[in-house]
């Protein structure tokens, strides 16, 4: 059904790139990111606060998850009928506004209610910001650009580990929140300042839709949104099925302390980071699927290393090199779900897609934790790792291929 190569409606030529937008984008999503990756960290100061047990506290990371799609949808929506810069303005306003109440909340209950609040926010950054960078970016360097996009979320888990490092113990864990709220006000004047709107969007605007006729050219696209949602699901996976209980299993199976496993974080987000950017270059060379296809094949190769590394150096290596094989895959997305979405719907479609799949892979955790009672945490998670990578390999393979596709054309 989505098999295909690049269609005859791609032309070679570019629209003039606009680096503000991917500047902004990236911003915004390490912003989210960074913000997300601290209530990781700081669960168990959070817990101790409000007494509550790990499983409770968990909650607030399900509230987050759950309504991430609502999030992707109303902002998508908005992006594609009144452009990119004011609703991405507009989110990042709600960002730095719930940073500021998740450090405030007087209760459990109220961090659950700014939580979901935050999942909102979250879920509607990405297809807003990928839809604006995308769209400014020169076609030939579409998918290096795509690949720096898209490790704002690696750099973000990065930000988190290092500043809780420093300063979880001396300031705690409300006034991090406070402060990772406040880079979003430079953030919005560098939109309002230096950013402009994207050509291809304003292009779309000339023949606005009436709401009704914008209902019908989203369900027109279906069949694309459940390819999307499926593909998406697998990268998912892969992506939390690598991440998620990654420091249990350092804490359970290596015995590792608090400082030795965000030490170990940080440097795989470092190699999160380069292959993104090296799998983006990759794929603006040799096509999306191929470059995402060879980072997982690349990725089921580590996981020996990964998961029964046989001494502290090569787990650390192990750690480096599974992100980057599957960060770099993740590299290519913005600028594949970009390409294979209508003008008109190109902000909604993949960041709907994107945050309904989310919910679904939040239970990779569960899965894992499951196999590690049964086996161990080592065999739980090298048996996901390859399972998710084959899956979100073949899912990659059965898709279609519209490298250098040029937005707004016919």
């Amino acid at each position: 059904m989505f098999k295909g190569e690049i269609g005859s409606n791609q032309a070679a030529s570019s629209p003039a790139g606009h680096p503000p937008a991917v500047i902004a984008g990236f911003s915004a999503w390490l912003l989210d990111a960074f913000d997300f990756f601290l209530v990781t960290i700081c669960l168990t100061a959070m817990a101790h606060e409000f007494h509550k047990t790990d499983a409770q506290m968990y909650l607030i990371i399900t509230m987050t998850m759950i309504f991430r799609p609502v999030g992707g949808f109303i902002f998508g929506l908005l992006a594609d009928r009144y452009g990119r810069r004011i609703p991405l303005m507009i989110n990042m306003s709600a960002f730095a506004v719930s940073g500021i109440l998740t450090g405030l909340v007087p209760s459990f209950t109220a961090l659950l209610v700014v939580r979901a609040l935050f999942g909102i926010v979250m879920g509607g950054t990405w297809g807003v910001g990928a839809s604006l960078a995308m769209e400014g970016a020169p076609e030939k360097h579409r998918g290096l650009l795509s690949g720096l996009l898209q490790e704002g979320y690696a750099a973000g888990n990065v930000l988190a580990a290092v500043l809780s490092f420093f300063l979880l113990d001396r300031m705690g864990w409300r006034m991090l929140f406070i402060l990772s709220s406040l880079p979003a006000v430079p953030l919005i004047l560098y939109l309002l300042l230096f950013v402009k709107e994207s050509a291809v969007w304003q292009k779309q605007a000339r023949t606005r839709l009436s709401w009704g006729d914008q209902h019908r050219e989203i369900l027109r696209h279906w069949k694309l949104f459940l390819y999307l949602l499926v593909f998406m699901t697998a990268m998912l996976f892969a992506s939390h099925g690598t991440q998620d209980m990654y420091p249990t299993f350092l804490q359970r199976q290596w015995h590792l302390d608090h400082s030795h496993i965000t030490a170990i974080t940080a440097i795989s987000g470092i190699g999160a980071i380069l292959g993104g950017l090296v799998f983006g270059h990759f794929s603006d060379k040799n096509g999306r699927r191929r470059a995402i296809i060879t980072a997982f094949i690349l990725g089921a190769a580590v996981i020996p290393l990964w998961a029964y590394a046989p001494n502290q150096a090569l787990l650390v290596t192990g750690a480096f090199l599974i992100q980057f094989m599957v960060q770099g895959a993740w590299g290519v997305i913005p600028a594949h779900l970009s390409e294979l979405s209508p003008d008109s719907v190109r902000a909604l479609l993949p960041g709907f897609a994107y945050q309904s799949a989310g919910v679904i892979a939040s239970t990779v955790g569960y899965i894992e934790a499951v196999y590690a009672q049964r086996t161990s945490y080592a065999t739980a998670m090298a048996l996901t790792a390859i399972s998710v990578f084959t899956i979100a390999a073949l899912m990659a393979w059965l898709g279609r291929e519209r490298h250098g596709q040029r937005f707004g054309a016919a």
